[in-house]
């Protein structure tokens, strides 16, 4: 998305400031408006995979759902008509959490979240002709645009509110938003078409209009993990410190500064000394629990991959799933700890290479993973098979 120049992107535009680029190519093989269409006529949809807004405004759900019919007793389901009559009025289409619903979007987020490191999101918004979806707003995550289909003129304005964390939404700051987009002139007034990618970090200010035609645009939002993550865990670590958990006096008025601050002043102290003793693994271990579980690895096929452990054998092939966040550690009584978003598993220290070996993202055959007997290597692949480590490859 960022063309070849990733460094340069690193160093002066992730988490600093946008960036415009024309690929000169387009994104149909993720998603076009064929697609969009059958997601909502086709697949069942129900909410909170769709919402609809109009003139900066969310529209009530109860406008284009209903129930499912026979078979289907639910109450909101989408219903394909009413979506046709509010965008044919003016109504933005908004898909979301495509990254869960729409095949080629789940692998596209799938691989960029294995490069970047961060959870990511995506959803698309389809826009009709010479209408605006939302007004101006920032988001706390970061976002790619990919625009898919038709033109769209972006405003984007500088922040008032300088990398937003998760509960620090705009419209806290609505009026300085406004002021800022009728003050001041924006950073970047554009037009992206097909292909055109644009990406804006968490606190920029934007707003987008469709030109002449339906217009749609997918945003893979970048759920970043900031350094205050890193606050959070070291306080949330801290409280292992007994003087941090010490019982204020008796009749203490909190509201009163006057009464605190002699106790502020020591805390702060036993604070320093407890934050300096935090061991940076427990730290990792406490933020990668959020960053792990932000997205799934690849899908897998339930049946399909019961089937293939059930009659696994001598020269099938396996490979580790992609997206699979893991952490493989020794254990005490011989075991091998392979630790996974949601578990943590034993395993006999003997598989240690074999399981470096299957983890390590190539294809393998049973009958040729280093340092296990054909017996073991079947039962070591088979575990790992119905836990969802592994899945069948095509070697």
């Amino acid at each position: 998305m960022v063309g070849s120049g990733i460094e340069e992107f690193s160093v002066r535009h992730w988490g600093r400031e946008p960036l415009l680029r024309r690929t000169g190519g387009e994104f149909g093989d993720l998603l076009d408006l064929g697609g969009v269409d059958e997601i909502l006529s086709r697949r069942g949809l129900r909410t909170p995979f769709l919402r609809m807004a109009r003139d900066g405004s969310v529209v009530d759900s109860r406008s284009f759902t209903g129930g499912g019919g026979v078979g289907a007793e639910i109450g909101d389901q989408v219903r394909d008509d009413r979506v046709a009559a509010l965008f044919a009025d003016g109504s933005t289409i908004v898909l979301q959490a495509l990254h869960r619903t729409w095949p080629a979007i789940i692998d596209f987020t799938t691989r960029l979240t294995g490069e970047l490191g961060h959870p990511a999101q995506a959803n698309a918004y389809i826009t009709p002709p010479s209408s605006q979806g939302f007004s101006a707003h920032y988001d706390v995550h970061d976002v790619f645009v990919l625009q898919l289909a038709g033109r769209k003129r972006w405003k984007v304005h500088a922040p008032v509110h300088p990398s937003p964390l998760r509960d620090q939404p705009w419209d806290e700051h609505a009026g300085a938003v406004a002021a800022r987009v009728r003050d001041d002139a924006p950073v970047i007034d554009d037009v992206l078409e097909p292909g055109d990618v644009m990406y804006l970090p968490r606190g920029w200010l934007h707003s987008a209009t469709a030109l002449g035609d339906v217009s749609a645009h997918l945003t893979v939002g970048i759920h970043v993990i900031t350094t205050f993550a890193l606050v959070e865990a070291l306080t949330a670590l801290a409280g292992s410190d007994e003087r941090l958990r010490a019982s204020l006096p008796l009749g203490i008025d909190v509201a009163d500064p006057e009464q605190l601050e002699g106790h502020l002043k020591s805390v702060r102290e036993d604070l320093i000394d407890a934050l300096r003793a935090v061991p940076g693994e427990d730290v990792a271990r406490h933020v990668r629990g959020r960053a792990w579980q932000g997205n799934r690895p690849e899908p897998l096929a339930p049946v399909a991959a019961a089937q293939f452990a059930l009659n696994l054998g001598d020269g099938d092939s396996v490979r580790r799933r992609d997206g699979l966040r893991f952490r493989v550690e020794d254990a005490a009584d011989g075991q091998v700890a392979l630790e996974l978003p949601d578990r943590r598993l034993s395993l006999p220290a003997s598989t240690s290479t074999a399981l470096a070996a299957v983890l390590d993202g190539r294809i393998w055959r049973v009958g040729e993973i280093p340092g296990l007997d054909r017996t073991d290597q079947l039962v070591l692949v088979r575990r790992l098979l119905r836990e969802g480590v592994l899945t069948a490859a095509i070697a």
